[in-house]
């Protein structure tokens, strides 16, 4: 299940979870973040139960890619025990995006 975290739910949903939170921080226009859109949802799939997946777009939630300085999307941050842990930008593979997910678990 992949969730949608706002500037309303972002504490509750990602800073406080129990479980590693990786957040998509996306726009609607952007090439790339549609790209990434199915890869994405098949790791929330894939860790259910492991690590909470779910995206944050940018243009409603301004203050919050302010925040975690996101410059270029696709952005991802993986939280963990509610401080960014990974950080990585752009488009990347099935693969790729499940390795550095695995790495976070390990």
């Amino acid at each position: 299940m992949e969730y949608k975290f706002t500037i309303d739910n972002f504490e509750t949903e990602v800073l406080k979870a129990s479980i590693p939170v990786l957040v998509d921080f996306y726009a609607d226009w952007c090439g790339p973040c549609k790209m990434m859109a199915p890869v994405v949802e098949k790791m929330a799939e894939e860790f259910e139960g492991r690590i909470k997946v779910g995206k944050c777009n940018v243009d409603e939630n301004m203050q919050l890619a302010q925040q975690y300085r996101i410059s270029n999307i696709p952005a991802f941050i993986v939280f963990k025990d509610g401080k960014p842990a990974e950080f990585f930008v752009g488009a990347m593979s099935t693969s790729e995006l499940k390795g550095k997910l695995e790495q976070v678990l390990n």
